[in-house]
Parts: C-alpha cells; structure tokens; sequence
C-alpha cells in the first residue's frame, strides 16, 4: 500500500504530467499522527490526514500498526510519486510513547534512522537526524491529537525505517557524518519528480559541513572519478569534496553566500566546456556541448582555420579534444580557464579563488587552469 492523498492518486504536475510524492518528513507525521490517536482512544486512523505546511490535507494509508499498554506504532509506505528517490517504497515507522506532563515532544532514532555525528548540520551533534521542518510538524500534529482527545501532548516520538542504513549508503549521509541511516527530510512536504531538490540540499549541507570542520579547500566534482582525481592532485579529506554532478550553479551560488578559501572545479572535459560557456546546470538533457565555441577557443590557441573546422564538426567534446591534443593546441586548459572565469563570474567578488581540472573518462586530467 502506499500513501495518498484522499480520493486517490496524488495529482499531476501541470505541463509536465509527472505525479507529485511525499516526503518521509510528511509519512512520518502521518504516522506521528495516527499512533499518537491510538495511543488515546485505541483506534488508528486509516487513512489518516495531516496538514502539510502550505495547507494540504493529503490522506495516507496505514501498512503497519501495532498497539499495547505502553506505546503505539504505525507504519507508512513512502510513495515518491514520480521521482526516481531512493527512499521510494520505504517503509517508514512511528512509535509513540507517553511522557511526564512537562516533558514536551522528544525524538529518538530508531533502526534505520541515523544520528548526527559531526556539526554544520542544521541539528547539534547527537541528535536524531530528523529535520527541523519535519519535528515541527510533528509537534503541531501531536498538540491537535492532544487537544482533541485528552492529551497531555507529552510523548517519546521514535522513528525508523525499514532498510534504512542499507539505503542511506546510497546517499550523502554517511559523508555528512550522518550515521546509522536515513534523514527524515522535507520542508513542504511534497516530493516534486526531477526538481533535484535533495541533491542541491546535500551539496548545501557538505557546503556546512566541510566549514564546520575548518576545511578552507573544498572541491565540486561530477562524480566519483573525478573525486579520485582531486584526491590524487591535491589529497584532500572526504568531507572537503561536494558531489556537485551537474549542479555546477548550486554549489557556486552556496558558496557565493557561504564562501571559503578556495574550490577546486574537477569533471569531465566535456560537462566543464559547459560550464566555459555560461550553463550552470550541465545534464545532458538541459545543456549541450557548442562546439562552435569550443572552434573559437581552439583559434584562440593557436589553430588554424582547418583545425577550428574540424573541431566544430567533431561529433564530441571529447572527439574535439583528441583532435586539438594532436596538433598540440591546448583545448583543455582553455576550456578549464573559461570555466574557472565562468565560475568566478557567479561568485560575484565572494572571496574564494577558484581553478578547474577537466579530466577524460580514465580520470587523466586533460586540462587545468590557474588558481584565480
């Protein structure tokens, strides 16, 4: 069974025919929800509503339950809609407790949910990794079910996920410093298929992290060969390098508010020639490689107007990178140049100097620029 809103499937995203999710933020309010009710009146909800920040009121369905003297679990399947997220089809739980009168909302991480280990977080270490937005709407929820049915709204909230920790090994956590499982996430409670919110959110969070630590040299990278590559070049720690893949912008604009010393751009030759030319996202699908100017930068090192041709008609980025190697025109490191000047452009004067590697697919690096 998976979570939806009432009366069905949740709706589609205009223009784009893709189906909205929820967050595990809002399952586990749902949940929060419907085992704090039982825990009062000895019924669950099925479904149960809940009220997202922007005032949704999706319904989810229970796949678990369970109640005894002492606490009660509910259980709710993640469905992410559309989305390719990894958390999709988890089965995320809630088990509530009652407290003494006074001791207010308190959470704890149950299997499958990790725990904060180093700080820049937006949590104190030692804390469940369980969102702020999320807690909130949890504590708003319980106070409802409290106010409704008797209450003192003084309760334990333990949350867990089924196969949590092997799924987070899948994400940024354990780079984070976030062990033992999966982050409870969400500020509005809806997933939005292909918006990469969660991945420009964890380049945020390494961003605050890597400062956290006192790292003043940090890289974004498109991958892990290119990860390889910076840690030959220039040795640096794990949580000094910052899974950019495409989202060259997201890193530059974080780092534009939350600078440090220095970056180091490290990707292919191909997606950084993106970069050179002004595109900040570089999925294939949303950028393409001009070869026209990668001609006019080839000219610019030299080439005659036979070469500029033959690199403008090449069917690659790559293929005209060979093609300038041979004749010994240094297309890399033009091409790693123009990108560091684009990515300084965007910084817009913030105080960090930047330099770009551009690298094949073996992970050689092929072009590089000066530290500006």
């Amino acid at each position: 069974m998976s979570s939806e809103p009432r009366g069905g499937r949740s709706a589609q995203l205009k223009h784009t025919g893709l189906r909205p999710g929820w967050t595990t933020g809002a399952c586990a309010t749902a949940a929060t929800t419907a085992a704090y009710t039982a825990l009062l009146t000895g019924e669950f909800p099925d479904p149960v509503t809940i009220t997202l920040p922007k005032g949704q009121t999706p319904s989810f369905a229970l796949a678990a339950e369970e109640l005894t003297d002492g606490h009660a679990m509910a259980g709710i399947v993640k469905d992410a809609g559309d989305d390719p997220d990894v958390t999709h089809g988890a089965l995320v739980r809630v088990t509530v407790r009652p407290l003494p009168a006074g001791a207010g909302t308190v959470f704890r991480a149950g299997p499958g949910v990790g725990t904060v280990t180093r700080p820049g977080l937006p949590l104190p270490v030692g804390e469940p990794a369980v969102n702020p937005v999320p807690r909130q709407m949890m504590r708003d929820h319980v106070a409802r079910v409290a106010e409704r049915y008797g209450g003192s709204g003084d309760v334990e909230i333990t949350i867990s996920v089924d196969h949590g920790e092997e799924i987070a090994r899948s994400t940024w956590n354990p780079r984070l410093g976030i062990l033992g499982g999966l982050s409870i996430l969400g500020t509005t409670g809806i997933v939005v298929p292909y918006s990469c919110s969660a991945w420009i959110d964890s380049i945020r969070r390494g961003v605050d992290v890597a400062r956290a630590a006192g790292r003043t040299h940090v890289a974004g990278c498109t991958g892990s060969t290119s990860e390889k590559t910076v840690v030959a070049e220039y040795g640096l720690p794990e949580d000094a390098l910052l899974d950019m893949g495409d989202f060259a912008g997201a890193v530059l604009k974080y780092l534009r508010r939350h600078p440090v010393d220095r970056l180091t751009v490290c990707g292919g030759f191909a997606k950084l020639s993106k970069l050179a030319v002004g595109h900040l996202d570089l999925h294939s699908a949303r950028s393409q490689v001009d070869k026209g100017f990668l001609a006019e930068l080839a000219r610019r090192g030299g080439a005659d107007e036979a070469l500029a041709a033959e690199v403008a008609a090449a069917n690659t980025g790559l293929a005209a990178l060979r093609i300038c190697q041979a004749a010994g025109v240094p297309l890399g490191d033009l091409v790693a140049t123009a990108a560091r000047d684009e990515a300084l452009s965007v910084l817009r004067g913030a105080p960090v100097a930047v330099d770009v590697l551009c690298i094949d697919r073996a992970g050689a690096v092929v072009g590089r620029s000066a530290v500006a």
